[in-house]
């Protein structure tokens, strides 16, 4: 499969998915076991609003490479119509920018920058959990 070839919101769709397992994965490997609070913790990494304050720390920051970038606007600028619950519409392009780039380091099997970037959205997540 080329992701070169795929359209932003493919990219994201594969992305959501993959970026889930590696946040699940962690918050596993924490200790949690009560799926309430497995949820709940999930959703601190997971949503719209936290993939949007990511992957503007990324861009803030230098993170993404330039066609890491590319690929961001790609999956920020698809034209998907539909409106969310809970977050306005700059945040959820934006997330699904996010979730395109994690798309596309997987379809390119690229798992160490995923991680390396997943690392990054854990340790913005433990600043903004201890103040």
């Amino acid at each position: 499969m080329d992701a070169n070839l795929l359209n932003g919101l493919s990219l994201a769709y594969i992305g959501d998915a993959i970026y889930e397992v590696y946040i699940r994965e962690y918050i596993l490997s924490l200790g949690y076991s009560n799926v309430n609070r497995l949820h709940k913790k999930a959703c601190e990494f997971t949503s719209g609003v936290s993939q949007s304050k990511f992957i503007r720390y990324f861009l803030d920051n230098n993170i993404l490479t330039e066609e890491e970038q590319s690929i961001y606007k790609r999956g920020r600028n698809s034209h998907n119509h539909s409106v969310r619950k809970n977050i306005d519409i700059q945040s959820y392009m934006e997330a699904t920018g996010f979730e395109a780039v994690i798309g596309y380091l997987y379809i390119n099997k690229n798992p160490e920058r995923i991680k390396e970037l997943i690392n990054i959205c854990i340790e913005i997540n433990k600043e903004v959990a201890n103040g």
